[in-house]
Order: C-alpha cells, then structure tokens, then sequence
C-alpha cells in the first residue's frame, strides 16, 4: 500500500504472524533515474527479510532489468519479485501501468515473460477481475501468467473502475483457483480473522492478501483484539523506528496513528491533536497522553 507499508510497519506486522511482506509499489523508471524516493522504497527492515519486492511499469525491458539488478544486489534480503498489475490510481494505470495493462494482455505477456527470465526468484503478478466496470477476465490473465511461467498469482475481486467501491467479488479468486495449478493468492475485503478464513476455507486459495485491513491494525495477523496500551505501545514503536530510519516520512506517522485508534475511546481527540505534531517528541507526547484520557 502506497505510503502506509513502510519498513517498520511491515516488521510490525512480520512479527504479529504475518507470514510475507510486500515493499510499496517502486516505479521501475524512477529506480532507471536514480530516484531517491524509489530507492528508499526498497529499504528493508532486518526483521522482515525475505521480503516481497513490487514493481511496477509498463516497459517489458526496464522492468526485466530492474527486476535483475534488484536481484543481484539484495540477493538473499528477497523472497520473490511481484510485478503490480492491478493498481487502480488514476496517476499508474492512467500511464497504461498497473491495471492498465489488463487491458493489453499481450502487453503484459511480454513484461512477464521477460521478469522471469531475466531472475532466478520466484516472479508473481497481482491482478483484478478486470478493468472496466463490467470486465471479468480474470480465469483468461490467470491462465496467461502462468504460461508466462510466474509461480503464483494474486487476485483482487473488483475491477479498476470499480477502485474499492462496492464488495470485492470473492467467488473470482474460487474461480481462478480452479482454473491454473499455480499457487493462488486472495485479495479485497480482508478485514478480519473471519475474511481470511472464508477465502481459506470457502474458495480453497493458498493464501491471503491483507492490504488496508493492516492498517492500524497489525493485531490481524496474530489474531487478537488489541488494548490500549497495546495500541500506544505499538504506535511510539513505530513512530521512534521511522523517524529512525527514514525521518523524512515521519509526517506518515499522522495517519497511522489515527488508524491505530479508530473507533477506540478519545479517537476524534486523537485525529485532532495528531495534526498538531511535528517532531518525534510531539508524537511521543500525544501517545502517552492517551493513557490518561
């Protein structure tokens, strides 16, 4: 998730169970360009290694280039290289990147093709139902990747158009499963132990993809319902790890402290004050005052 899986998040929740985690989307152009935005989004907690490196981009040779160098220089640190075709943001799949490309699956056939031959990794793609709102082209990309020789593939059950509006489409990730012999992974609507469990149960996937029902809630992994002094404790640990390693995404901590506490006692005095913090200190001082209120 863009701007809200950072590398101490991601430990955070690598440590309450979560059995892989995924960088942020790192654009393959800016990585060509030497961008430093999309170099520190390839920093990578001690405590979450192997991780899932995501890229995205619509070039087939850049792509398979930068999936190779990352390869080379982070060898171990990486489990897989997953290649990001179902971002539905305007600013990626109106590029013709993310999404998009379900709309040229030729194109895409090429851009995975070539990933999995340029690295060793395993090489998965993340998908939706389709792009267009009445689109259901799932089965049909599925098969494709795994012709392309990808080792799993994950699959949202909205469309593009859709963005996340509406229920995710469950039975497409059942349906998919059927359809190839690869590893398939279920993604849209995971909110709760009882999600994971339906797509685990009921649509026989391999695994489960939880995105923004992380979010404030790393607890989901581990299956429990936080208290309040557990929220405060996981909040300043997260916030002294950022400014730590990458202070300047310290002004992030102002959302996910709000996560932290939503539809906890106080959360609105929590939104409001968070607004007010600007320093390590300010968020530290916020945190503890929680516990008194």
């Amino acid at each position: 998730m863009a701007g809200v899986n950072d590398p101490i998040f991601r430990a955070i929740c690598k440590r309450m169970g979560a059995d892989l985690t995924y960088t942020e989307m790192v654009s393959v152009k800016g990585l060509e360009y030497g961008n430093k935005k999309s170099a520190d989004m390839l920093m990578i907690a001690e405590e979450e290694k192997p991780v899932a490196v995501q890229l995205f981009g619509k070039d087939p040779k850049s792509l398979a280039e930068q999936a190779a160098a990352i390869e080379s220089q982070y060898s171990e640190d990486i489990a897989l290289i997953d290649i990001n075709m179902g971002c539905p943001v305007r600013k990626i799949a109106g590029k013709g990147e993310g999404a998009a490309l379900m709309k040229d699956q030729k194109l895409a056939q090429t851009i995975l093709s070539n990933v999995v031959k340029s690295v060793t990794l395993p090489v998965t793609v993340k998908f939706r139902k389709g792009f267009e709102l009445d689109d259901d082209i799932a089965l049909d990309f599925a098969k494709m990747a795994e012709q392309c020789g990808v080792a799993a593939v994950a699959v949202h059950g909205r469309t593009a158009k859709q963005f996340y509006h509406g229920e995710s489409d469950r039975e497409t990730a059942a349906r998919v499963k059927q359809a190839v012999s690869i590893p398939v992974i279920a993604s849209g609507d995971v909110f709760s132990q009882k999600d994971i469990d339906y797509y685990l149960d009921n649509c026989g996937v391999d695994a489960v993809m939880v995105a923004r029902g992380a979010r404030g809630n790393p607890w989901i992994f581990a299956g429990i319902e936080p208290t309040i002094e557990q929220r405060v404790n996981i909040a300043i640990e997260h916030t002294k790890g950022l400014a730590r390693l990458l202070p300047n995404r310290l002004p992030s901590m102002r959302k996910h402290i709000a996560w932290y506490f939503k539809g906890m006692p106080h959360a609105a005095d929590v939104r409001r004050s968070v607004n007010d913090c600007h320093s390590t200190e300010d968020y530290i001082a916020l945190l503890n005052k929680v516990l008194t209120w």
